[in-house]
């Protein structure tokens, strides 16, 4: 026959010591003083709990009766009741002998039954869950478990309990409110100081950085661990740094260190269950509607603020400090987030931060002063409703803010749907529901299937991009790359990574404004015809979905206008020939229609055929408008007026266009036409396109990335570092790893170099070099490496406000410049290109990269590297042609006499044959293709001096005076001087 549940026992002791329960716990690992298990006592009455270590079972006996003397001269009591297993030296012949002399009623469970000894296996994993929380985030060894658990059990005796009225355990046992001042962060670092007679002379430092292992004899002194030798040492004085775990790495040492708050919002009900802090021996009752009455504001406080009432404004500093560092460390997620990876639990962590702020505080204090010390509002507190937490920041035992007075929700849930959308009755949001509880295990199952399929899939495609290098390596490293902001309303959180759930965990207001949108999205796809609600086909795979929730943002060529759009969701536009179906969307099942699915008609985003399913719609709208497609770029369009031939040139990067023409009505009567054709938000005058950043004054045009610029100081932690005069320091030779890089090493090293990249192709050519060579070791990098890395960081503190101003004044066409550096690389032996072209005086096309074959002379890599510049002067002249721009020859300089001869003249010499073969044999089409571009009249080759060619700032690691005195040529300055 099955086994049933154990019934639930509501009784409790009416007194202290009236019932103990006991449970001895084993451990693998000896510990520091040899100890290798734990015996746990916990009183029925006051939920206080005593952790005893033993060395071997047999010290049960001796260590029961020491603590049977310690609760008869300290308490004065008694104990009436003993409860434990069956098993182990608890039940041993000796030990009930002893309880039996002692008077002592046992009340023994069944074998194998430990569920009838509940609340001791329950605070024995209460208290392991906080020992190795604590243990793990501080790095501290497996033989250091006592310490831990004698510091979890010393926190769970200071910490109110809803079952005891938000009073703790201690006050309840002692009478009196525990003073919380001493307490620290688990393992944190401290500077402790040295009497005079430990120190070895009188010339030796007066303290040293010990770690903390909690609180000493008499609660008033500290236990550390004295490196490096592992001795314990008392200590009454020390300077702690919280931020500090010297057992970890550097790496997390720096990571410790929790960003400032964010004001705090109220958090509106959910259908979340309690996770307020319990003993976990009562069972949980379900929350109670709030009440109606009171419509002030919402005002939250931390549960650890309860701590405030056991203690005097004395304390206030010091519980603050700890309220603040301990937080995440007491939830749980400090593993996740100190790593600083889960961006949507880190809002909702700050957020939480926030409110344990000085003037939060005094008004708790004052409202505690008032109305016999607020016990009337804790006795409340139980009956009020738990605060969402998004399923990214839930834990088991996650504490939860508690209301102090609630408006009503049925009135906001009311206000939510009110907003009716019309020909179409859109399925209401759901309300997520907790997620341990799921309905079909099946599901799961698959679930998970699939994603481990995809993640192994995934770390497979990253190996193969790491490996092959070229431009698949500058794709995957800038997919790495810290996404940029996308609006002043976009939280101190990655916005992308949000799912369903924390949307509907947000403040009421901020939710309505997300459902809103969601709304609106399900209703551009009906308007534009995009499914079709089908029953589910056999055979037939359907898709599955999530949302994607974005928060999105709203100069001059030859004095042209220039405005912007952005299409509403563009890929929805796009018909599609497959036949695919898609599973309904989260929160917004239709009612009655669960089980059906949307037959696809047109393209969503995350399709594959999305993209290419846009643009042929795209470019067959544009055909009937009277617009032409550029065959050099596919994302330029081009209108051409038949009366006078004024001329209006479109660019389309996806959804964002911009519309630039000289004739100021023309650009918007075009523009009009197209808004009319696509639904559209019209943005003016361009002011951004693509996170650039353009400003125009007179005829300069100020292209710059500031905002992104910072935003990647900020997650790379140099936003207060002290500046670089170059990216690179002078003459440093990057070496390859010769062993094998941590996964945590290489995350962080591609995410900085991604982000690096993003920066040097959008507005950075000064950084081409250094981001180029550090990027070859994106696969297995070292420390080195990343340091160097963050020394670009540095120099970008400095430079953080150049911008790229395009001069109309100056009078400068098309130019071109190029440059490389013969076997530069000492361990391959490869050859570096680099080149630049330049617009009104200002560079608008770079290239920085290894030569792909080793050169056998530097004439041989001079002219390679020219080819590849002619390549791209040959695009832009052509793009120009067609854009109605016919110009001449094209300046093109470089500082190597053979390569231009080559170049020139159609003779071949003994030094050079060698090229003419080599280039035949790998690429006929290629064949003396400078020479080529020369005769077409393309180009125009001219020798500078290598002391003047700017070009040589895109090959080589300059010192300071070249690199300065090249840059300006790059079109970089600051905008106030330019």
């Amino acid at each position: 026959m099955p086994s049933q549940s154990h019934p639930i026992d509501y009784r409790r002791a009416s007194k202290p010591f009236e019932l103990i329960h006991v449970d001895l716990k084993s451990f693998p690992v000896p510990s520091y003083h040899k100890y290798q298990h734990e015996i746990l006592l916990y009183d029925d009455y006051s939920s206080y709990a005593w952790s005893i270590s033993l060395r071997t079972k047999d010290n049960a006996l001796q260590s029961t009766r020491q603590w049977f003397s310690y609760v008869e001269t300290q308490y004065g009591a008694k104990v009436i009741k003993w409860k434990s297993d069956s098993g182990g030296e608890l039940k041993a012949h000796a030990f009930t002998n002893m309880l039996k002399d002692k008077g002592i009623e046992i009340i023994p469970s069944a074998p194998h039954i430990h569920q009838q000894n509940g609340r001791a296996e329950r605070i024995i994993r209460t208290l392991m869950d906080k020992s190795e929380a604590m243990r793990h985030d501080a790095c501290i060894p497996q033989s250091w478990w006592e310490f831990s658990c004698e510091h979890a059990a010393h926190l769970h005796n200071r910490t109110p309990t809803r079952r005891l009225e938000w009073r703790t355990p201690y006050e309840l046992l002692n009478g009196t409110k525990p003073d919380i001042s001493h307490l620290r962060v688990f393992g944190c670092g401290a500077y402790v100081f040295l009497p005079p007679e430990v120190r070895k002379n009188k010339l030796s430092p007066k303290s040293e950085l010990m770690i903390y292992l909690g609180v000493g004899a008499g609660n008033h002194n500290h236990k550390f661990m004295r490196l490096p030798n592992n001795v314990i040492f008392t200590a009454a004085q020390a300077l702690f740094d919280e931020s500090l775990f010297p057992k970890c790495s550097h790496e997390k040492k720096r990571q410790g260190q929790q960003s400032a708050p964010e004001p705090v919002e109220p958090v509106d009900q959910a259908t979340t269950p309690s996770l307020l802090p319990d003993d976990g021996d009562e069972p949980r009752r379900p929350p109670t509607k709030p009440s109606t009455k009171g419509k002030g504001k919402l005002r939250l406080y931390p549960l650890y603020l309860l701590n405030l009432v056991h203690s005097t404004e004395r304390t206030y500093q010091k519980c603050n400090t700890l309220c603040r560092r301990n937080l995440l460390r007491l939830t749980g997620q400090a593993r996740k987030n100190r790593d600083g990876l889960r961006e949507s639990g880190k809002y909702q962590f700050t957020k939480a931060m926030s409110m344990v702020k000085h003037d939060t505080l005094q008004t708790f204090l004052r409202t505690l002063r008032n109305g016999d010390r607020g016990s009337k509002w804790l006795r409340s507190a139980e009956h009020d409703p738990p605060v969402p937490i998004p399923p990214s920041m839930r834990t088991h035992r996650e504490p939860t803010p508690v209301i102090s007075s609630s408006s009503s929700d049925d009135e906001e849930e009311e206000d939510m749907g009110s907003d009716p959308i019309p020909a179409f009755v859109l399925p209401q949001p759901e309300s997520p529901a907790p997620s341990p509880d799921r309905s079909d295990p099946d599901d799961d199952d698959d679930d998970d299937d699939d994603e481990e399929e995809e993640d192994s899939s995934d770390d497979e495609d990253e190996s193969k991009e790491e490996s092959s290098g070229g431009a698949s390596l500058i794709q995957f490293l800038i997919a790495k790359a810290i996404p940029p902001d996308e609006g002043e309303k976009v939280p101190p959180a990655n916005v992308h990574e949000w799912t369903y759930c924390d949307i509907a965990s947000l403040p009421n207001a901020e939710r309505k404004e997300w459902f809103t949108a969601c709304r609106e999205e399900l209703e551009a796809l009906r308007r534009r015809e995009v499914y079709n609600l089908v029953n589910h086909p056999k055979g037939h795979k359907v898709v599955k979905n999530r949302w994607v929730f974005d928060v999105k943002t709203d100069g001059p060529l030859e004095d042209w206008h220039i405005s912007g759009l952005d299409v509403r969701s563009a890929y929805l536009y796009g018909k599609l020939d497959e036949e695919i179906y898609l599973e309904q969307p989260e929160g917004f099942h239709i009612s009655g229609s669960e089980h059906k699915v949307f037959r696809l008609k047109r393209a969503l985003y995350g399709l594959k055929q999305a993209g290419l399913a846009w643009w042929r719609t795209l470019s067959e709208s544009m055909k009937l408008m009277g617009y032409k497609r550029l065959t050099n770029d596919a994302g330029l369009y081009i209108y051409k007026r038949h009366s006078d031939g004024e001329l209006v040139v479109v660019i389309v990067y996806v959804d964002d266009a911009l519309f630039c023409g000289r004739d100021k009505k023309l650009v918007a009567l075009l523009k009009a036409r197209f808004m009319k054709k696509w639904e559209c938000r019209d943005l003016g005058d361009a002011k951004e396109f693509l996170r650039m950043c353009i400003t125009c004054i007179g005829r300069k045009i100020f292209l710059d990335q500031r905002a992104y610029l910072e935003k990647v100081l900020d997650r790379c932690g140099m936003t207060n570092a002290r500046p670089a005069l170059t990216p690179l320091p002078a003459g440093y030779i990057p070496a390859p790893n010769t062993g094998q890089a941590t996964p945590e090493l290489r995350s962080r090293y591609q995410k900085v170099i991604g982000s690096l990249l993003y920066l040097m192709l959008g507005m950075r050519p000064d950084l081409a070099f250094a981001v180029t060579k550090l990027a070859q070791y994106a696969a297995n990098p070292t420390e080195d490496h990343l340091s160097k890395a963050l020394h670009i960081c540095r120099y970008l503190v400095g430079t953080k406000n150049y911008a790229l101003v395009y001069n109309g004044d100056s009078q400068l066409g098309l130019i071109a410049g190029t440059d490389s550096d013969w076997a530069s690389d000492p361990y391959t032996r490869c050859s570096q290109t680099g080149f630049m072209l330049k617009l009104a005086n200002c560079a608008f096309s770079w290239v920085s990269r290894a030569q792909k074959t080793i050169a056998l002379s530097s004439t041989e890599a001079e002219y390679m590297a020219m080819s590849d510049c002619s390549r791209q002067v040959v695009w832009v002249h052509n793009l120009l042609a067609e854009l109605g721009y016919h110009i001449g020859r094209v300046p093109l300089s470089g500082d190597n006499q053979g390569s231009i001869h080559i170049g020139q003249n159609p003779v071949t010499e003994s030094r050079s044959k060698h090229i003419d073969i080599r280039y035949l044999r790998l690429n006929p089409y290629r064949y003396h293709y400078v020479r080529e571009v020369y005769d077409r009249g393309i180009t125009d080759i001219f020798y500078v001096e290598g002391t003047n060619n700017p070009a040589d700032i895109f090959t080589k690691n300059l010192g300071t005076v070249k690199f300065h005195h090249f840059r300006p040529y790059l079109g970089l300055h600051f905008p106030k001087a330019a």
